[in-house]
């Protein structure tokens, strides 16, 4: 396979201390690479260098000549008064193409990626949208390499597999810094770790993400093994060490050498196994012994005359656990708010057994005041908390959550998303919790605090709803799944995949029948639904516009050749032809927009 980039050697230090060293990685044509580590690790500061946003310290990254590469950074950033369709025309400001390629490239793109109104401000967009649309943003240029930071942070479950389908299905190669397991396991064909747990500092396999953690655990067993033995040789040649002269007649300095070089390859080997040292968390129960802790019945709720949800009914018991899904803006945070009592149901009831503790995690971490240190933010008051009945001195409190020292003075403000929610996360932990609502506790994580977090709350006693578009997560801790679909409409399914398998019977395509005649032929039925003719139309709309498209690059082809010849009549008539055919170009994108937005009944 062809390579396109190279790094070699990468360094970058931040202050006095590197993020990572001598990183060398090539990226070939096919590639599906991806990217992960702890926070803190370097992964978005190496993509920026792989980008070429950003130059290392040492080492050298050489990219293929005339390399297109499109680079999608974690923040969303469009330019004021932009619109949908204005960020996807300014992408291709810079590209040498003629108007009807740049209109036929935008219309393409906008049908593509479903957005229902090209003139909608890019600023007012959701997160899940302004997500879409900057993907969208670098796709429509036709990278041969698109580097990803975090692209699934915002994006919806539906969203997320959305992304899923598009890399699955991509003919470029791309490199993925996520946390989305799912998204790793489904889609990648080799995945890299930064992390000091490693002797380069990284450890790549060839593979998808359950072949990575095989290996990757084999080899961190094998260099535990090796600190084991070392230790063993260690021990022994500090026993020889410190013998009297007399009784060390065989010591020469060659030996003594080799005991120095051992414990300091010890020190190296100690220290990289330290790594693996993973975030301790662990929620507090109640100890409330009930059978029923909540039940909603017959809810209903909306806004400003839409209606998100209605007739919703369910039973929290202690170890259930209420996965919920739905588009954003389809209510999920909402009903979390009824549970609250936050706000309460324009329709129906919720019953709670007598003082229910209810701790939620919010999204937003509006619960952080962002002005104050670490120190305070952990410890409000004096030096330390009181976790289950015991003091704990802040300092090892912060150590529990990986903070360092040196960082409790730290404003809250200058940290990293995934330090901010490990702050929330101790926070929650000194809540003795009845039920626990989670919304989007994953964002910002890294895969090793996902894991921690999974494993405490599948320990925890209580009840959990959970909102999260990690579906590793939710696979393994839902006991049942209520899908919302944003109109009103509300459904408890078993679990995770009984939920997928009902997304996807509604996606699939009925199947076609035979007309037996043109008497037998049916009106267009009202609703979203699509006409005999008109979905046989549909289905060749494509093959119409890529030969109209193949039409117009021919006749730009003979316009410009005559465009010397002094053949003016010639020229003339190519001209109105070239002009024509960019109209049926123009009209078929027009008309296969008008029959998708039919079928999906808008």
């Amino acid at each position: 396979m062809s390579l396109l980039l190279s790094s070699q050697s990468i360094t970058k230090s931040f202050v006095a201390s590197p993020l990572f060293e001598e990183i060398s990685l090539d990226v070939v044509e096919g590639e599906r690479l991806g990217l992960i580590g702890p926070n803190g690790s370097g992964k978005s500061t190496l993509l920026r260098i792989l980008a070429g946003d950003l130059e290392p310290d040492h080492g050298v990254c050489s990219r293929r000549k005339s390399l297109r590469v499109g680079y999608l950074p974690q923040a969303d950033t469009f330019a004021a008064g932009a619109t949908v369709e204005s960020v996807l025309t300014g992408a291709l400001a810079d590209l040498t193409l003629e108007d009807y390629e740049r209109q036929t490239r935008v219309a393409i793109t906008l049908s593509k990626f479903e957005f229902p109104d090209r003139t909608a401000l890019a600023q007012t967009l959701s997160g899940g949208w302004r997500k879409r649309l900057s993907i969208a943003r670098e796709l429509i240029r036709e990278p041969d390499l698109l580097l990803l930071d975090e692209p699934t942070n915002h994006l919806d479950l539906e969203g997320t597999l959305w992304l899923e389908k598009l890399l699955k299905n991509a003919d470029f190669a791309w490199v993925l810094v996520s946390h989305d397991r799912y998204l790793l396991e489904n889609a990648t064909n080799r995945v890299v770790e930064l992390n000091r747990a490693y002797p380069q500092g990284y450890f790549r396999v060839t593979g998808n993400y359950s072949e990575f953690l095989v290996k990757r655990e084999e080899f961190l067993i094998a260099q535990q093994r090796q600190q084991e033995t070392l230790a063993t040789q260690v021990r022994r040649e500090i026993e020889w060490l410190r013998r009297g002269p007399k009784a060390r007649t065989t010591k020469s300095q060659s030996r003594i050498d080799k005991a120095g070089k051992m414990i300091s390859d010890l020190g190296e080997l100690a220290q990289r196994n330290a790594q693996g040292k993973k975030v301790e968390i662990d929620f507090s129960s109640s100890g409330r012994i009930a059978n029923k802790l909540l039940t909603a019945e017959n809810l209903a709720m909306g806004f400003d005359g839409r209606t998100l949800f209605q007739g919703i009914g369910f039973t929290l018991s202690p170890g259930d656990c209420l996965g919920l899904l739905g588009r954003n803006g389809s209510g999920k945070t909402t009903l979390l708010k009824l549970l609250t009592g936050q706000l309460q149901p324009q329709q129906g009831t919720i019953e709670t057994a007598r003082r229910l503790n209810v701790v939620w995690f919010d999204q937003a971490r509006e619960q952080i005041d962002k002005t104050q240190t670490l120190r305070q933010a952990l410890c409000p008051q004096g030096d330390t908390v009181i976790f289950r009945g015991a003091p704990v001195h802040v300092v090892s409190w912060a150590k529990r959550f990986l903070f360092r020292n040196d960082q409790l003075d730290t404003p809250v403000h200058k940290l990293s998303g995934g330090e901010q929610a490990r702050i929330l996360i101790a926070n929650l932990m000194l809540k003795p919790a009845d039920i626990l609502l989670l919304d989007e506790p994953t964002n910002d994580l890294d895969i090793a605090s996902l894991e921690v977090l999974e494993e405490s709350l599948s320990n925890f006693p209580g009840a959990l709803v959970l909102i999260t578009h990690d579906r590793y997560m939710l696979d393994r801790l839902s006991t049942m799944v209520l899908g919302l679909d944003g109109v009103g409409g509300g459904h408890l399914y078993g679990d995770y995949p009984q939920w997928l398998a009902a997304q996807d019977a509604k996606e699939a395509p009925e199947p076609k029948k035979e007309k037996a005649s043109a008497a037998a032929e049916k009106p267009a039925a009202k609703g979203g639904k699509l006409s005999y003719h008109e979905q046989k139309e549909l289905d060749k709309i494509q093959d119409k516009i890529a030969e109209a498209e193949v039409t117009v690059v021919r006749l730009h082809e003979e316009v410009a050749a005559l465009a010397g010849a002094g053949d003016y009549k010639t020229l003339q008539q190519k001209s109105s032809e070239l002009h024509a055919a960019t109209e049926t170009v123009e009209k078929l994108f027009h008309r296969w927009e008008e029959l998708e937005l039919k079928r999906a009944g808008a």
